[in-house]
């Protein structure tokens, strides 16, 4: 999977606003702090990576917007077939990360963890520091709890 082009071709279909505040900036940090978790906790990197691309991906606008999830994971999977490399489970997994990553806390799995813990530490970005009863890994709520967020202050891996 070249995760470099899959990034451009989703940036261009979903017409997201490259300095949105849930654009592709946004999704650049989800994916380094998820993988800073994932290294940290476990998990499924190249889930996580879709997850950071997808999750945001179809917003209708950066306030409230109930059900952009579950656009994203309908989203990921019109590309179903772009995305042949990831297992049915995995991607059982991405979707269920996208689907529940505003209305659902807490999760058992590593790389659902991973993912939604990493949107949650790029909070700042919006004015709202992250709580660590949000959080699911020890990593993310040392993090929070300190309010040393300055390991994510790193460029993401990704420039938009």
């Amino acid at each position: 999977m070249n995760f470099d082009e899959l990034w451009n071709y989703v940036i261009d279909l979903s017409g997201a606003s490259r300095q949105g505040i849930h654009g592709p900036g946004h999704w650049a940090r989800v994916e380094r702090n998820g993988l800073l978790i994932i290294a940290e906790n476990g998990g499924d990197p190249d889930i996580l990576r879709l997850f950071a691309l997808f999750h945001d991906s179809r917003r209708i606008n950066d306030h409230i917007d109930p059900g952009h999830g579950a656009r994203g994971a309908r989203f990921a999977e019109s590309l179903r077939g772009e995305l042949s490399s990831i297992s049915d489970e995995g991607f059982d997994l991405l979707c269920e990360a996208c689907e529940g990553h505003t209305d659902v806390i807490h999760h058992a799995d590593p790389t659902i963890q991973a993912c939604w813990d990493a949107d949650r530490l790029d909070l700042p970005r919006v004015g709202i520091s992250p709580d660590s009863k949000y959080l699911n890994t020890a990593f993310a709520m040392r993090l929070a709890a300190s309010g040393d967020l300055g390991l994510l202050d790193q460029e993401p891996l990704r420039r938009p």
